[in-house]
């Protein structure tokens, strides 16, 4: 029979494991569940009182044009940003691989805009693209070329907020491939250069094939991060113009705290969680159908 010092050495481990629980539960589930009850309701976001209102707020969600328009382009910054900074990444992790002069300053310029909020970075960009003053703009004048209204135009801004987000999270895919470059054995192309292999052809026979795991948790990170894109967003455009650059987190804030229809944003919330979650577990379920081996 197992004595409770016996089991107290088994399990005490665990009770490492609720201080995070807690947390969780605390600042995650909580909210989740409250942001639910929330979502049936006509609440203000202010007042004490509010009225249950069933399913309206879920029937008019789906037949909102703005709602539509908000879900596209999250669509665009989701699948966008995860491709560029795919491409882009793998890019930068290939040239950095190899040894020369610089390659740890040039790793750590490339990364530093990950540490930088979301915000600031899209304020540090919006003195870039602004119409008065903005130094785009002000370049063109020294040419002789009229000044720009950059994010005035829905399609544009889109384009320059997908730009910046890769830009400034890039590092991320650069160090998860990083990573799996240099667990790749040099065996491979060892024996693939006395076969008399391309450079090409080691990249696409060898490498991407092997880079297979690197590429999984990439592409979820960065697809997770693009279909909740909030920051760089609110700094630049704030949604505009009018509803044409709006993700769906950016419609959540604008929807409770300027039309304070808190009850309408929880349903928002509440189905931009369950279509990231498809999204993400279908991508898992895509990949763990392949099996990864070195």
């Amino acid at each position: 029979m197992e004595t409770l010092t016996d089991f107290w050495k088994k399990h005490a481990i665990n009770l490492l494991y609720l201080p995070a629980l807690l947390l969780f539960a605390l600042f995650v589930f909580y909210p989740f569940v409250m942001g639910i009850g929330i979502s049936f309701t006509d609440w203000n976001g202010f007042s004490q009182s509010s009225n249950n209102v069933g399913f309206d707020n879920y029937r008019q969600l789906f037949s909102d044009p703005n709602v539509r328009k908000a879900m596209i382009n999250t669509l665009i910054y989701g699948f966008g940003c995860t491709v560029l900074q795919q491409c882009i990444g793998l890019g930068y992790a290939v040239l950095l691989n190899h040894s020369f002069k610089l390659r740890n300053f040039a790793r750590t310029i490339i990364y530093m805009p990950v540490m930088i909020a979301g915000v600031i970075m899209g304020y540090m960009v919006y003195f870039l693209f602004q119409y008065n003053n903005g130094a785009l703009n002000d370049i063109l004048a020294l040419v002789g070329m009229s000044p720009v209204d950059w994010l005035a135009d829905g399609r544009r801004a889109i384009v320059i907020i997908m730009l910046i987000n890769t830009l400034q999270f890039v590092g991320i895919s650069m160090v998860i491939y990083l990573a799996g470059l240099q667990n790749i054995p040099k065996s491979f192309y060892e024996a693939s250069d006395i076969d008399g292999a391309s450079a090409v052809s080691q990249f696409f026979y060898i490498t991407l094939p092997l880079l297979k795991p690197a590429i999984v948790t990439s592409v979820t990170i960065n697809l997770i991060g693009g279909l909740k894109l909030f920051d760089q967003i609110k700094a630049l455009t704030n949604g505009g113009p009018g509803y044409e650059s709006h993700s769906m987190s950016t419609l959540i804030d604008a929807t409770y705290f300027r039309s304070q229809q808190a009850g309408y944003s929880a349903a928002m919330g509440i189905v931009l969680f369950v279509f990231i979650l498809i999204v993400s577990l279908l991508m898992l379920r895509f990949f763990n159908r392949r099996k990864f081996e070195y």
